[in-house]
C-alpha cells in the first residue's frame, strides 16, 4: 500500500517556475516507478513524466514537458518531484503523482494516486 500526497501547486505567470513534490508513505517506495500526470478542465488525464524504480536513472517525458520539466526522486525521503520551468498557460491543470510496478505511461496501469495539486499559469 502506498499513499501519496502532492504539494507545491499554485498560481504563476507565464515563463515562471514551480516545483511540485509528492510525499509517499510505505517502506517500499523505491520499488515503484513514479509518474506525474495532469488533467485540465474538460480534458482527459494525460501523462507528463515518469521515473523508474530504485536508481531513478531512467526517465521519460511527454512532448510538451521535454526540455522544460524535470522529474527526480529521493528514495531516502520517499519523495518524487517535478521541476517545471518556462511554464505556459496550457500547462494549467491539476497535477497528480502516481505509483506503479510497471514501466508505463498509461494512467490505468498506475495503482496508487495522490489527490492532486492545482497549477494555474496566467498569461
Amino acid at each position: 500500500q502506498v499513499q501519496l500526497v502532492e504539494s507545491g501547486g499554485g498560481l504563476v505567470q507565464a515563463g515562471g517556475s514551480l516545483r511540485l513534490s509528492c510525499a509517499a508513505s510505505g517502506r517500499t517506495f523505491s520499488s515503484y516507478a513514479m509518474g506525474w500526470f495532469r488533467q485540465a478542465p474538460g480534458k482527459e488525464r494525460e501523462f507528463v513524466a515518469n521515473i523508474i524504480w530504485n536508481s531513478g536513472t531512467t526517465t521519460r517525458y511527454a512532448e510538451p514537458a521535454k526540455g522544460r520539466f524535470t522529474i527526480s526522486r529521493d528514495n531516502a525521503k520517499n519523495t518524487v518531484s517535478l521541476q517545471m520551468n518556462s511554464l505556459k498557460p496550457e500547462d494549467t491543470a491539476v497535477y497528480y503523482c502516481a505509483a506503479t510496478r510497471s514501466w508505463t505511461t498509461i494512467a490505468s496501469e498506475y495503482g496508487y494516486w495522490g489527490q492532486g495539486t492545482q497549477v494555474t499559469v496566467s498569461s
